[in-house]
């Protein structure tokens, strides 16, 4: 599935070479990421990043996709034999320019680190991490996407007495809430204008308070909860939708002490009162994760069964049908998460 001059279409490319220490992967299973959709809808942003990570040039190839697992078919020269043909691996999605001494390439954002939809993918061994037999391609696909929930929800660091309240509960969202009932967190309030979304949240990730936007603020539901339960703590807040204006709302109806983790994204840009979070006191993080630790330790939670990601997943898909499943991530119309197999059956469609 390329992306060129702004379109998306099927068709044959050369086959990626594996470099120095890298590894030759056959993909596996993929999910696809609001980040794909955001990479190709605002190209600016990448076109002269000056991390010089990713890169969008519409003159050339790139391959999206970057939440992954595969299975070995080849090695680049100097690679260690610690992955024999056929091992199934997985990776954070760098491609290492020359070790690591030259920087690194997002894969899926960058010409040079093509990405996973795809019939075959390259990776850094040295990133590399070998997969148990017993967990299922699909829910190994999702390890970036809930270590993205893990970073915010650890970085939070909540004490007892604070409330956790997740705004929107699409893929972030459902990570957040993961990470949090995984602590042991309780309550935790899950705000988003989709029941059946809602009712995710609650039934099969652990959430305790449903809200629907529509109805009630999510810091209004707050509020109430710290009322009903005589929880004297302020609310901490995990916003993972990303849309123009939402900070600007949390901030003006949060309470002092608040804390707000922004895992959403604006990648349309936003403007904030800082004279308002100033007056309101409220504690703000953007960005700056997932760590390593939280991928590698989201990928052992993920292998061992002690997360589930599972139903997150509402389509199973081939390649041909990515253009369409990116209109739906576009319109937040599809579910959570959607999965290619770009080598295996695309008529399978996940419970």
């Amino acid at each position: 599935m390329v992306l060129r001059e702004g379109r998306l279409q099927v068709r044959e490319t050369p086959d990626p070479a594996p470099g120095t220490g890298e590894l030759l992967l056959r993909t596996l299973s993929t999910a696809i990421c609001a980040s794909d959709v955001h990479f190709m809808d605002h190209p600016e942003l990448a076109v002269d990043d000056p991390t010089g990570r990713s890169l969008y040039d519409a003159d050339r190839d790139i391959v999206l996709g970057h939440e992954f697992v595969g299975e070995v078919v080849g090695h680049g020269p100097g690679c260690t034999g610690q992955f024999p043909v056929g091992t199934r691996v997985t990776s954070i999605p760098v491609r290492l320019v020359d070790g690591g001494a030259g920087g690194m390439r997002i894969i899926g954002q960058h010409p040079d680190a093509q990405g996973s939809f795809g019939e075959l993918l390259v990776i850094s061994e040295a990133a590399a991490k070998p997969v148990p037999g017993g967990v299922s391609d699909d829910a190994v696909a999702l390890t970036d996407a809930f270590a993205v929930g893990e970073f915010y929800v650890r970085s939070a660091q909540i004490q007892p007495g604070e409330i956790a309240v997740v705004i929107g509960a699409g893929a972030i969202g459902l990570s957040a809430v993961a990470a949090l009932a995984g602590r042991g967190v309780e309550p935790i309030v899950v705000a988003d204008y989709k029941p059946d979304r809602r009712a995710l949240a609650r039934d099969r990730f652990g959430a305790h308070v449903l809200v629907d936007p529509a109805e009630m603020s999510p810091l209004d539901a707050f509020r109430q909860v710290r009322g009903e339960r005589g929880m004297p703590g302020p609310a901490v807040v995990f916003e993972c939708v990303g849309a123009a204006g939402l900070l600007q709302s949390i901030v003006e109806s949060a309470e002092m002490a608040t804390r707000i983790y922004c895992a959403g994204g604006w990648y349309t840009g936003d403007t904030l009162d800082v004279t308002t979070a100033t007056r309101q006191g409220v504690t703000i993080q953007f960005g700056g994760g997932p760590y390593p630790q939280d991928w590698y330790g989201t990928l052992d939670a993920i292998a061992s069964g002690r997360l589930d990601p599972l139903p997150s997943v509402g389509r199973i898909i081939g390649l041909d049908e990515v253009p369409d499943a990116f209109d739906l991530a576009r319109r937040s119309d599809g579910p959570p998460r959607i999965v290619v197999h770009p080598n295996g059956d695309p008529t399978k469609r996940a419970p």
